[in-house]
């Protein structure tokens, strides 16, 4: 096992009714007025949007809705939120929904704390962050793992290119995860969602390095979703394989499940190009690549292969 160092400070808020602790966990962290960032209007459609602004105007928090995070969220997009919640006047953030609009939301707290660079430079690397709003996030699906990682991503439609960042400065400082959230997703974006969550597994777990307590964690993690998720798929207002899915969403990717290894990453990789390419869902392009990398690959570590069949 390779040298490591972990830190994981997100505050899980797990189970049902979770979504009423919101307002007492921004306040927590400080924040007074909030900008709240969504996606599409399935969280208007369910009535979340208002049951969240209303408690937090209950708890005394000024709160300002941000919506429209893209499914593959755009660099356009975060900039424009950039500029809301400077003019807000913005002290938290808050990402509502899944992964798209929980990475906008980070992207919006690392413009919004450094106002004289444009955001997109961090994506490239030309800066490193070093200060960001604080960030909380309200799941509803079960997918990225973005609510309690350090991680984000963004497209920029002009070049065409998608890009992460991992930084300490994505880590949200909350995470609040209802299962019951959940209950209304399509199957396609339930099964896109369940491949999200085994590659970033798969793409730890494939290394040259055997790590028995990290590989082990690995194991049964992907053990739990290929059992939940086939129950999922069928039933979505099943709790139990919902909240599965939802824990397993959040521990493949705050990177417990590569500890100790040399993460590969190449199948998000080139996910990532096609998705930017035909905006198709993360999940899917995954699961277009995964075979092909297996079968150019597999021949050298076979025994790795064997071992998770």
């Amino acid at each position: 096992m390779q040298t490591f160092t972990y830190h994981s400070p997100t505050e899980i808020i797990f189970g049902r009714g979770a979504e009423t602790k919101t307002a007492d966990a921004i306040k927590k962290y400080g924040g007074s007025r909030v900008l709240l960032v969504y996606g599409g209007g399935s969280i208007v459609r369910s009535g979340l949007l208002e049951r969240l602004t209303q408690s937090l105007a209950a708890a005394g928090l000024i709160c300002e809705p941000f919506g429209g995070a893209k499914a593959n969220p755009t660099l356009e997009h975060a900039r424009e939120g950039v500029r809301k919640s400077m003019e807000f006047g913005a002290d938290f953030i808050l990402g509502v929904g899944g992964g798209s609009a929980l990475d906008t939301a980070k992207a919006i707290a690392l413009g919004t704390a450094n106002p004289d660079i444009d955001i997109w430079d961090f994506w490239i690397r030309k800066e490193k962050a070093t200060c960001d709003l604080p960030i909380g996030t309200v799941l509803t699906i079960s997918a990225a793992g973005s609510e309690s990682s350090d991680s984000a991503v963004l497209t920029n439609t002009e070049t065409g290119q998608k890009r992460g960042l991992s930084s300490f400065f994505n880590r949200p400082k909350f995470a609040v995860m209802d299962p019951e959230l959940t209950f209304s997703l399509p199957t396609y974006q339930i099964a896109c969602g369940i491949t999200d969550i085994m590659m970033h597994t798969l793409d730890r777990y494939f290394n040259p390095l055997d790590n028995e307590l990290t590989d082990s964690i690995a194991e049964a993690l992907l053990r739990t979703v290929i059992a939940n998720g086939r129950t999922a798929i069928h039933d979505s207002h099943n709790y139990e394989a919902m909240s599965e899915l939802m824990w397993a969403g959040s521990l493949s990717h705050n990177g417990l499940t590569g500890l100790g290894g040399i993460p590969d990453f190449a199948v998000h990789q080139l996910g990532h190009e096609l998705s930017a390419m035909f905006d198709t869902a993360h999940g899917a392009s995954l699961a277009t690549v995964w075979d092909s990398w297996a079968l150019a690959v597999y021949q050298e570590t076979p025994s790795r292969f064997a071992h998770y069949a």
